[in-house]
């Protein structure tokens, strides 16, 4: 089965057409935040402030660059843990953020968020930022700098390999696959 090719910006619509388990190519306009900058961007929502980019059909990779070698876009550009943004994304997708990239279960209330608003969580390979890294076509600080590397960035990326985690019907993969594990050792 060959991988759904997706790109930015990525609608409601174009969330609900994915299922858990598929795998997909993204390339447009991402943008990297981790937890300080999610703190941020809850913060400015709360006081009625505009935030510092479009989150309508907005993709946030929880990630945190390394610095560049010279002659390189980025540096590693690997997924971190997204259980740490948990406290923050529901309000974020109900703000119109329509997919997540980072690694690790998400909480009830994040799912919750996800089948309510349509939104996707999609799974990057932690280990492999090196290798994520050659996907980024450009990338440029746009808000947050005295963050160093946790600063938000804007992205483009091509041909990104991901997996949906979790569809918008609450659907999970870490949960389908231990299921779909368990009942093949059934029917040995």
């Amino acid at each position: 089965m060959a991988d759904t090719r997706i790109k930015t910006p990525f609608t409601k619509n174009d969330a609900r057409a994915l299922h858990c388990g598929e795998t997909i190519l993204l390339s447009g306009t991402i943008y990297t935040a981790r937890d300080a900058a999610h703190i941020r961007l809850i913060n400015s929502i709360r006081q009625g402030e505009p935030l510092p980019f479009d989150i309508e059909n907005a993709i946030v990779y929880y990630a945190g660059p390394t610095p560049a070698k010279p002659g390189d876009m980025i540096g590693s550009a690997g997924p971190t843990t997204s259980g740490r943004m948990d406290s923050a994304a529901p309000l974020l997708i109900a703000s119109g953020m329509t997919a997540m990239i980072g690694k690790g279960p998400r909480s009830h209330d994040v799912i919750e968020a996800m089948r309510k608003h349509g939104a996707v969580y999609f799974g990057a390979i932690g280990g492999a930022g090196a290798l994520l890294a050659r996907c980024v076509k450009s990338s440029q600080v746009i808000v947050y700098e005295d963050l160093g590397t946790e600063a938000i960035r804007k992205l483009t990326v091509k041909n990104m390999p991901l997996t949906v985690i979790i569809d918008c019907n609450g659907n999970d993969l870490y949960i389908k696959g231990r299921d779909d594990y368990l009942q093949s050792l059934n029917n040995e």
